[in-house]
């Protein structure tokens, strides 16, 4: 089966690269940054001059683009390629029910619709370990199981449409809230003496490890914040969770402290920096109390 990508930044350049080398057969993509797909083409991908094209020659579909409205416009653009036979797979993070409304419009069609979005970031896209939540139906899930596979080896199915992006929604509001504990207490651990090294160690005896501050702290102590996941990334998918728990009559404070810090690192110019980087948010307020 022919696939085609659709969206090739920071986590989709690798996700297409991981096809490119497990897939036995062509890989179309497509992306607004020609630049991008000129890297891709290179390693045996073949460049479509639009979404259309690229939607018209394949027979699986994959999208990774940023926001809902960018999946909106994608699908709506491709609507008139798309019929019985043909899959979509769009791995964005959006609003669940952004999603649910494509997967009606897709399937109106013939052809098969399902959220399918990733956790993890850039290191897990190159090594093909990401995380994958699947929403949709099925029997479309078992179909598409093996292709997903090229890009991650941990992948569950949720539900109908639009589950998989509620569990992307929660994790990230998780992650985030862990992140804003790691931050908080690592700086007030600073402000004593405690150096970022010794942090570590000590939480890693105990109930307090994580895999975020596992991950992040080399990055927090050099202060190299060159973007995995970026704070904009973040900040969006809070937002997205606001709205869930707003829908469903639910106070979420931890949520919402959250996102105050997401809104002041985006405010601070630190929207492209990977997310943690807001850490210098946490330390700014430590400095100016």
């Amino acid at each position: 089966m022919k696939i085609g990508f659709i969206g090739l930044g920071i986590m989709g350049e690798s996700m297409s690269e991981n096809i490119l080398k497990k897939h036995d057969d062509t890989l179309y993509v497509y992306d607004l940054v020609q630049s991008q797909v000129d890297l891709l083409t290179s390693k045996g991908a073949v460049a479509t001059k639009n979404a259309n094209e690229l939607a018209q020659k394949s027979d699986i579909i994959i999208s990774m683009v940023p926001k809902s409205e960018h999946s909106l416009a994608l699908y709506k653009s491709i609507l008139p390629e798309l019929q019985k036979g043909k899959i979509c797979i769009d791995m964005s993070t959006i609003d669940p029910h952004v999603s649910i409304q494509i997967a009606g419009q897709v399937e109106a069609t013939g052809a098969l619709f399902v959220d399918a979005p990733v956790v993890k970031s850039k290191p897990a896209a190159i090594s093909g370990d990401l995380g994958i939540y699947v929403g949709g139906a099925i029997a479309t899930y078992e179909m598409i199981k093996p292709f997903l596979q090229y890009m991650g080896k941990n992948i569950i199915y949720m539900g109908e449409h639009g589950k998989g992006l509620v569990m992307k929604i929660c994790h990230n509001t998780l992650v985030a809230q862990i992140q804003t504990g790691v931050n908080e207490t690592l700086t007030l651990a600073a402000s004593y003496g405690i150096d970022v090294d010794t942090f570590v160690q000590a939480v890693s005896y105990g109930g307090g490890q994580n895999f975020y501050l596992d991950g992040k702290a080399k990055a927090i102590k050099n202060q190299d914040f060159t973007t995995a996941f970026s704070v904009d990334n973040m900040h969006k998918d809070l937002q997205i969770c606001q709205a869930m728990a707003k829908e469903k009559h639910f106070i979420m404070k931890g949520q919402a402290i959250s996102q105050e810090v997401y809104h002041d690192a985006v405010q601070a110019g630190y929207a492209q920096e990977d997310f943690s980087a807001t850490i210098k948010v946490i330390q700014a307020r430590q400095n100016n109390a």
